[in-house]
């Protein structure tokens, strides 16, 4: 085997599964048909739990610049509908305003420290599968040449070779009644809010910022982040033309929807800067995730509408979800069925994804029988009970994966917590950054460490006290943060042992 893994593609999810794997010991290599790390800024930042989970390798810290645990977001949009999230006492819904260039280059870096090989301008062309692996056939700068590996992950984008490779279909979705231009932007200062950081729109009004805005006439958004500003309008049965985009085009656009000049000019400061037209759009999922020894990863499994920033949260998490089963299958001690619980687990997820990206698109198209229906949830946003059960959705919170155990932690992911060990006050997540399972005692007397016996190989024990109240007396938590079993007893007793043995085997195989 020339690796453990290959991996084709070093977009977010591919270098996010080339850490994960890298920590657990296996080793991959990443393969990358272009050059050099793309100028083009796909996404504006992270929503939703993986911000908690980027936290909890460390990552949150070098993306945001501070040494302050991630906050949630006292506000964002359901359909271009407000979601005041300030009155939630459990607020899931968190964020990070980072261009998409930036991750990759932050994911990148991390991947490199730890050893990871990526290879850049080398396309996979094709692949064959037996019994013992992958044989992947590549083109690079140098001619083409073969990889031989135990397993092939393509988490090569929406037109993933690697799927069409192994004949997966795709089955979805392709509109294209919908036209979305945006760029950067320097608008005057004389428009800007200073208290809301908002727009004042001569003859239109105000206009909140980084909100969707609806009209009788389309979408508006305007977007100032730290470094530049973006301002993005979207239409409906209207012509996007084959012309290079143009800020004139841009204005244009914006004077329909909101049907007022907004005066605009270039971006200041160096590139690359945004200048982008999008027609129509998919929504897809693959018919499986796994072929064999080869599995499909973020946009290469699903695509869908970005409305909502859902991308990057569905995609790292289905890589933090692989990595550690992967390198269990590799290094042989997964229990049977593990690495297929990868699907199981995430197409969920993914569904869940697919559906309220549609519920918002439909709530941000043009019409009266729409503007009626938005009146109605307006209504409905009121109710507190409401607004969580939206925010645990668009976040990810709601997703309980279907683990053995009745305690109402159990497939959820892991509470924050402090700790106060041995050494002193600690963050679960900086417990969690070598990506290793870990089973945190709080009971008085750590009654548990011996059910480890035969594991501790891969299974960490973290045994301290809490002040933080509400919280189990004990968690068995898996790489990806997710609970795999919880006791509420401060001395459990043998039938609590003999539950948490088996959800032990269950996640990390027999004991040696």
């Amino acid at each position: 085997m020339t690796a453990d893994v290959v991996i084709a593609g070093a977009g977010p999810n591919g270098l996010m599964l080339a850490c994960e794997l890298s920590l657990a010991g296996v080793r991959p290599i990443v393969l990358e048909r272009l050059p050099g790390r793309t100028e083009e800024n796909r996404a504006n930042g992270l929503v939703g739990q993986v911000v908690r989970a980027l936290d909890r390798r460390g990552l949150y810290e070098r993306l945001s610049g501070s040494a302050e645990p991630p906050r949630p977001a006292p506000a964002f949009v359901f359909g271009a509908m407000p979601l005041d999230l300030s009155r939630l006492d459990d607020n899931p819904m968190y964020g990070l305003a980072v261009p998409q260039r930036r991750i990759e280059q932050v994911l990148e870096e991390r991947a490199l420290e730890l050893g990871v090989e990526i290879r850049r301008g080398h396309e996979l062309t094709g692949l064959s599968q037996d019994e013992d692996g992958v044989t992947a056939e590549i083109a690079g700068p140098e001619g083409t040449y073969r990889l031989r590996t135990r397993h092939l992950v393509g988490a090569d984008g929406g037109h993933s070779v690697t799927r069409k490779l192994c004949g997966i279909g795709f089955p979805g979705v392709t509109r294209d009644d919908s036209v979305s231009r945006g760029a950067h932007v320097t608008v005057p200062a004389e428009l800007i809010d200073p208290v809301t950081g908002g727009l004042n729109v001569p003859g239109y009004g105000p206009i909140p910022p980084f909100m969707h805005h609806r009209t009788d006439h389309g979408l508006f958004v305007y977007a100032p982040f730290p470094t530049r500003t973006l301002v993005n309008a979207t239409e409906w049965h209207q012509d996007g033309g084959d012309q290079p985009m143009s800020l004139d085009e841009l204005r244009e656009s914006v004077r329909r929807v909101l049907g007022v000049d907004l005066p605009f000019g270039p971006p200041e400061g160096p590139g690359p800067h945004q200048l982008r037209r999008l027609s129509g759009g998919n929504t897809r999922l693959a018919e499986r995730f796994r072929d064999g020894r080869v599995l499909l990863l973020g946009d290469a499994a699903h695509v869908h509408s970005a409305i909502g920033g859902p991308g990057l949260n569905l995609g790292l998490q289905d890589a933090i979800n692989l990595g550690w089963k992967l390198a269990a299958e590799i290094h042989g001690w997964a229990p049977p069925g593990l690495l297929d619980t990868y699907e199981t687990e995430r197409r969920p997820a993914a569904e869940r994804v697919v559906m309220h990206t549609q519920a918002q698109s439909a709530l941000i198209a043009p019409g009266p029988e729409v503007t009626a229906l938005r009146v109605l949830l307006t209504e409905l946003l009121r109710d507190e009970r409401t607004t969580k059960r939206i925010a645990d959705m668009m976040s990810g919170a709601d997703i309980r994966y279907d683990l053995e155990g009745t305690h109402p932690l159990t497939g959820r992911p892991a509470p924050d917590l402090v700790l106060e060990t041995e050494t002193g006050s600690v963050r679960l997540a900086e417990l969690t950054r070598t990506a290793r399972p870990l089973l945190i005692d709080l009971t008085p007397d750590a009654a548990l460490a011996g059910a480890l016996d035969g594991r501790r190989d891969r299974v960490d024990l973290v045994t301290a006290k809490t002040s933080q109240a509400g919280l189990p007396t004990a968690l068995l938590l898996r790489p990806d943060c997710y609970v795999a079993w919880a006791s509420d007893s401060p001395r459990p007793d043998a039938k609590e042992h003999d539950t948490l043995r088996t959800a032990l085997a269950s996640a990390f195989g027999t004991a040696r």
